[in-house]
């Protein structure tokens, strides 16, 4: 897939991964799947801080969608803190036996996230400010 077809489905991406973030954590981590979502024993404020850093990083996903090229370094910072993020929990579920089945819950979920959206991203399209 070229730089052109990327651009045309990374706003479906986009919106997509905000829309989950806002609405699908919440939910995967109380009631549906716990212990792939969540942390064992349950931590009550780590929750609520998590919940509210992906919420308000799925608002500004969704308005990146409008103009993706002027929100690269948001888009990047998702690829890169998703990233981050599941390989620090990776190594915390092989360590922590307790913590093994976020190795097939959210683990995979943030390094799904983060493959799309680097995968979808244009490398050669966006300009630098001020280029012509």
């Amino acid at each position: 897939m070229d730089d052109i077809a990327r651009a045309k489905y990374l706003p479906i991406a986009l919106v997509i991964v905000g829309l989950i973030f806002i609405i699908a954590i919440y939910p995967m981590m109380m009631w549906v799947w716990p212990s792939g979502w969540g942390w064992t024993p349950r931590q009550p404020e780590y929750e609520q801080m998590i919940l509210g850093i992906y919420a308000t990083l799925g608002v500004f996903l969704i308005r990146a969608a409008k103009n993706p090229a002027a929100n690269a370094s948001l888009i990047w910072f998702t690829v890169w803190s998703s990233l981050v993020h599941a390989t620090i929990m990776l190594l915390q579920a092989l360590y922590d036996h307790t913590e093994r089945t976020n190795l097939v819950g959210d683990i995979p979920a943030l390094y799904l996230v983060a493959g799309v959206l680097w995968y979808l991203m244009p490398k050669h399209s966006f300009k630098k400010p001020g280029e012509t």
